[in-house]
């Protein structure tokens, strides 16, 4: 099978999650075309068999371009078995309440614009201390320790659960296989 993993960025940790699948897609045997949405004139690129759509939240909301992307090719989309992969920090929250408030992000793109995925997978992003000016380290360092996170803001500090992300590409891929597609 050909799988597009698309992807947008704010830090890079959704670029790097969007590679990690990409590689682990390979490794199951299968094709993976990465697409940054936010490059210049991005589009669907050919024959795939499913795609797997990866975005962050920031500030409650998903990137414009992922957002873009989806209202332009939802027809496509929807005719492919599909996955949306949201990176957020609330989800590694230890309040329920704000796990629960990230569980509901991804119906900002399938009430917004009327696409469907058949999967989500919710995945915690990274704190990048190290690149964050001196107001949002202060604000992220705050918020980690109200929620008993890692504070050392002299390095950054990765929160994604990597085996977590691998059973899913895998579940999605045997999913996929299944799917007829038009």
């Amino acid at each position: 099978m050909i799988i597009l993993v698309a992807y947008a960025t704010v830090e890079g940790q959704t670029r790097k999650i969007a590679s990690h699948i990409g590689a682990q897609v390979e490794k199951e045997g299968h094709q993976a075309v990465l697409l940054d949405v936010a490059g210049p004139g991005f589009g669907l690129p050919g024959r795939m068999d499913a795609v797997i759509l990866c975005g962050p939240i920031h500030i409650g909301r998903y990137p414009a371009q992922l957002v873009s992307f989806v209202a332009n090719w939802k027809a496509e989309l929807q005719a492919l078995p599909s996955a949306l992969v949201t990176v957020s920090l609330a989800i590694a929250s230890k309040n329920k309440e704000e796990q629960e408030e990230a569980r509901t992000f991804p119906r900002q793109i399938t009430a917004g614009v009327g696409w469907q995925p058949d999967y989500f997978h919710h995945v915690a992003g990274a704190l990048k201390y190290v690149e964050y000016d001196f107001f949002k380290r202060w604000m992220l360092r705050r918020i980690a320790a109200s929620e008993g996170g890692p504070v050392d803001t002299s390095k950054d500090h990765e929160l994604t659960d990597w085996l977590s992300l691998d059973k899913f590409v895998a579940g999605f891929l045997d999913f996929a296989a299944r799917t007829p597609v038009d």
